[in-house]
């Protein structure tokens, strides 16, 4: 019998499995995405005291989702850099590492994020 999952459900499974792996920490917290069909977040968080460092968001920007996704990346790489982080671990969320989700890594790469 075969169970039928919704891209939600899959998705969220996919990231389960991901953050059995990967956590964050003070030195080197945990750059976590999410995009949605009209906004994309990203936020710096710091698993060992459960608090995000620092956080961006599309909201209120114009432009195409490209163009927002590389905005948000642009961002949280300088939030980052005001509380002095350069390295962090990478957390696509459950999404596949292309589109948004790269775009938003490479600007914030561009702006000196190690990851």
């Amino acid at each position: 019998m075969t169970i039928v999952q919704t891209k939600k459900e899959k998705r969220v499974r996919r990231q389960a499995r991901i953050r059995a792996k990967i956590s964050g920490t003070e030195a080197r917290p945990r750059l976590s995405v999410f995009r949605s069909n009209k906004e994309v977040y990203a936020q710096m968080i710091d698993d060992t005291k459960g608090i995000t460092v620092a956080a961006a968001s599309s909201k209120g920007m114009k432009g195409k989702m490209t163009e927002k996704a590389e905005k948000v990346g642009k961002a949280i790489a300088l939030a980052g850099k005001e509380k002095k982080i350069t390295t962090v671990v990478f957390d696509r969320g459950g999404f596949s590492y292309g589109g948004l989700v790269k775009r938003l890594a490479d600007s914030a790469r561009a702006e000196g994020l190690v990851f």
